[in-house]
């Protein structure tokens, strides 16, 4: 096998992965013209409306998480101290 034969080989295998990859989803390689992410990373700093409501709807439910696992703590304190007092009779 020739130089020439090696390189064509080499050519005709990346040509290939570069098409089953698209294919299959994969991205490898450069960034397409509409991948939109850069252009979201660079607004990061400018919250919209909707942005700022989902913000506060995830505050929300992170103190009704809260909430509920002191309702569950007690809860199972409360059972706890039954059982020994059950016990002690």
């Amino acid at each position: 096998m020739n130089p020439f034969e090696f390189a064509l080989g080499v050519l005709i295998l990346v040509f290939a992965f570069r098409i089953i990859s698209h294919r299959i989803g994969m991205n490898v390689g450069m960034r397409s013209p509409w991948d939109r992410r850069g252009d979201r990373m660079a607004n990061s700093g400018q919250d919209s409306g909707e942005t700022l409501r989902l913000r506060e709807e995830v505050q929300e439910l992170k103190e009704r998480i809260k909430v509920l696992e002191r309702i569950t703590v007690d809860k199972e304190n409360s059972l706890a101290k039954e059982i020994e007092s059950l016990r002690d009779r």
